[in-house]
């Protein structure tokens, strides 16, 4: 940088500078520095040896032009060279300063200032001097303030002189510092300061509470340490135990009998040596306890073997579940391959169907065919991993996992253990609990299977798992692969009859205090309820309409009348209100433009009502009921297979083009989707173009194609199971689907017609009847439209507006 001259004038001069990072000086007061930089040591070099003052400003960053233009100019008291080129030096602050211009900064910096002398203001008397004194008197008593810096603050006589006094002696920042230092106004000045010092007061009044009360806790806790240690010395003189102990004592007589593994034992072993040494106030105390307390709820040891008896276990599942054979068979297979091998380690068992089929009363069988422990947890809503593989030791209030928790609710090592609708777990920012029950029921990993709370091993191979669920879509497929899927289907009305008979209708009487002579309920009454108040797969609406016919029984009883309740329409009635299932929707007349679908939902199978209308337009369609991507799909390729058929079914071949299609399926606050409703959209859209009515008693079912070609679908056995229900006459099936049928009933095979197809258009041979002939213009629409537009483009234009309403009015009657 070059020298800049400029001119002093009274009161400027030129003077060597001096830049502290740390420090901010104030006139009046020695300032001690150590200077180790070459500037500094040069610019006190120079002043020392002309002897004049120094400049000394504080910087606030890098360099000169970051420091604030106030400064002060201070005297060298003291200058002592240190070793490796530093110094020493007491400077004692002259007046306040202000930087003007930097004239040079080799060998070190030079400033030009100007010297400022702020109005004397006299303080003596003044109530502001007494605040700031009694703030300084209660800040020495809090801190290392020497007495001798609050004499000199009392002789002070100037409220400039008694603020940088105040100043100087408070510990503050850098920042604050200057801020006093470029207050020029002595009274404002010394109100500034006097707020540094009530902040600073305050700051040393609430830390010396904190160190107080830190002190007198850990004062405290010595003192009960030292306390609890000449106890036990003293307990131990007198042969008695402390009560930590004998805790520990007990706990360690648990470990060498409850015969654990050798690497649970030494695992055990340690922690007992860890909770000797621990206080017993200590939280890690309570946490070491509890994991033992976990290890030694477990049940560790072998089971006995298992005394399978199949004929037992045949007449057990018989005794509390009607139907189900081949459920059944494929748990006898199970046991029978558990009693040959000696062990039940094999493939875990999935459960797979509607609500109320009996899912669940099925394991608590198996459990007692096997005469084992029965477990059930539901993993309905579950988001967590650690409700799996449990949490970890670290967190407030952990515990180990599900799997765990049944295990020792069981207590045994070979219970029959359901996981509950497994179909439902979720996933959330905790983890994935489908991927932990990857390792719980894989039989390759089980045996070792480490919980995250007891970080041990533990062998779940000899454990009977069994998975339910609703559907198998929502199962991730890596844990569907590790388990057989077991497919439980809906009952029909006479399993549902006998069901009700065995068991639903003598427990509802059970628990609601009725003898067996005080109900009476026959065949046929109990069949009405079945098929008028209920409409499930399952039989859990029949038990609550039991049950409320048992309530009914029992307010009578408990008035005194002993006589039967003899059921009947008029009892079912006054009971259950007025029927919930209307037969004649079921059974719908024939129409134009509807056609009975079949639908297989999480609840089983149901009938689907499929609409389409043909109203004149520009060939647009509209596709309404919540229907989902692969069903719109499917409606679509009706409509192209109608148009390739147009010659066939007696369509003009523009008829598509002059008109509009609407497609609805009722129900529309529930979504559906799927492409079997296939051939039910194409018979439907067909009747509507044609005028011919559907048989509705006909239900079907089929994937189609563009080329009209029919497709085999799934859920043929709940399908036809629904068509059954709701008194149909029979079902169209894809002939590929022929081989489903072992599945069904032999009652529901009896009850039902069947067609088997390969084409949709042997599909409208079988459920479309042929148009009346007095209803020809209606029967076959488009011939007569199409006629008479084309007559109407004929005429002019008046006689053209007039035709076009003419026509319009036809069109409108045909459809």
């Amino acid at each position: 940088m070059e020298r800049i001259v400029v001119p002093e004038a009274p009161g400027r001069s030129t003077l060597p500078a001096l830049l502290q990072p740390t420090v901010v000086a104030f006139p009046g007061l020695m300032v001690p520095l150590r200077v180790p930089e070459a500037p500094g040591i040069a610019a006190l070099e120079t002043a020392a040896a002309r002897q004049e003052p120094l400049a000394v400003f504080w910087e606030r960053g890098e360099g000169i032009d970051s420091a604030p233009p106030i400064g002060v100019s201070c005297g060298i008291v003291r200058l002592i060279r240190l070793p490796e080129g530093q110094m020493q030096v007491v400077l004692q602050g002259i007046a306040r300063v202000r930087r003007l211009a930097v004239t040079g900064t080799e060998p070190h910096l030079r400033v030009l200032v100007e010297t400022i002398q702020p109005p004397q203001v006299p303080i003596v008397g003044n109530p502001l001097r007494e605040a700031v004194l009694n703030s300084l008197r209660a800040v020495a008593a809090l801190s290392a303030v020497p007495e001798q810096a609050l004499v000199v603050a009392a002789n002070a006589e100037d409220a400039g002189q008694l603020a940088d006094i105040a100043a100087g002696m408070l510990d503050l920042q850098a920042e604050d510092r200057q801020r006093v230092l470029d207050t020029i106004d002595p009274i404002p000045r010394l109100e500034l300061a006097l707020q540094l010092a009530e902040q600073r007061r305050g700051y040393l009044e609430v830390s010396q509470r904190i160190q107080r009360e830190v002190g007198e806790r850990a004062g405290r806790e010595q003192r009960a340490y030292i306390l609890r240690e000449q106890l036990r010395a003293i307990r131990r003189e007198l042969g008695e135990l402390d009560p930590s102990e004998s805790q520990v004592s007990e706990l360690r007589r648990q470990v060498e009998a409850k015969g654990l593994p050798a690497e649970v034992r030494a695992e055990a072993e340690r922690e007992l040596g860890r909770l000797e040494t621990i206080n017993p106030a200590s939280p890690e105390w309570a946490v070491i306890r509890t994991r033992l307390d976990w290890i030694l709820a477990l049940p560790w040891a072998d089971p006995p073997p298992d005394a399978i008896d199949l004929e037992r276990a045949r007449q057990v599942l018989d005794a509390d579940h009607f139907g189900l054979e081949k459920v059944k068979d494929r748990i006898l297979d199970y046991l029978a391959v558990a009693k040959l091998r000696g062990g039940a380690r094999g493939p875990i068992l999935c459960l797979v169907g509607p609500p109320g089929v009996g899912k669940t009363s099925l394991g608590q069988s198996i459990a007692r065919a096997l005469d084992r422990p029965f477990v059930r947890t539901s993993l309905g809503g579950v988001r967590d991993e650690a409700e799996i593989r449990g949490h970890r030791r670290t967190y407030v209030g952990a515990l180990p996992g599900r799997i765990v928790q049944g295990v020792r609710r069981a207590g045994a090592r070979n219970p029959v253990f359901m996981l509950d609708e497994v179909d439902k777990l979720g996933a959330g920012f905790q983890g994935d609990p489908a991927a932990a029950l990857l390792e719980v029921l894989d039989p390759a990993q089980n045996h070792a299977f480490v919980d995250h709370y007891l970080d041990l091993p533990y062998d779940l191979s000899r454990v009977f798992f069994i998975c339910t669920a609703n559907v198998t879509l929502s199962i991730p497929e890596a844990l569907l692969d590790r388990m057989e899927v077991i497919e439980i289907p809906g009952y029909t009305d006479q399993e549902k009859l006998e069901i009700a008979r065995r068991h639903l209708l003598p427990r509802q009487m059970e628990e609601h205090g009725l003898p067996g002579e005080a109900l009476r309920i026959d065949d046929e009454t109990l069949l009405e309820t079945v098929r008028g108040w209920t409409r499930e797969a399952g039989v859990r609406q029949l038990e609550r309409a039991l049950a409320a016919i048992c309530r009914r029984a029992a307010r009578r009883r408990a008035t005194g009348d002993e006589t039967p309740l003899v059921v009947d329409e008029q009892v079912l009635a006054e009971a259950l209100g007025p029927r919930r299932v209307d037969e004649s929707r079921l059974e719908e007349e024939t129409s134009v433009g509807a056609a009975t679908g079949l639908a297989w939902t999480g609840v089983g199978g149901d009938i689907l009502t499929v609409e389409a209308s043909v109203v004149p337009g520009d060939g647009k369609l509209t596709l309404t009921g919540s229907l989902g991507e692969v069903m719109q799909e499917s409606a679509r390729a009706a409509i192209t297979y109608a148009r390739s058929r147009s010659a066939v079914l007696g369509l003009d071949p523009d008829f598509f083009r002059r008109h509009d299609i609407h497609i609805h399926v009722p129900e529309g606050a529930i979504p559906k989707d799927g492409p079997s409703a296939g051939v039910a959209l194409a018979t439907a859209l067909v009747s509507a173009a044609t005028g011919r009515a559907v048989d509705r008693r006909w239900a079907m079912t089929g994937e189609i194609t563009l080329r009209g070609l029919v497709l085999p679908v799934g859920g043929i056995k709940e399908k036809t199971l629904a068509a059954h229900r709701a008194g149909l006459r029979g079902v169209v099936l894809p002939r590929r689907n022929e081989r489903n049928l072992v599945e069904v009933p032999e009652e529901v095979r009896r009850a039902l017609e069947w067609r088997f197809v390969d084409t949709a258009d042997q599909v409208l041979e079988v459920v479309l009847r042929e148009a009346p002939a007095a209803a020809a213009v209606a029967a076959a629409p488009a011939q007569a439209e199409e006629r008479a537009e084309r007559a109407a483009r004929k005429r002019s234009a008046s006689s053209l507006a007039s035709g076009g309403m003419g026509s319009g009015s036809r069109r409108s009657s045909s459809a």
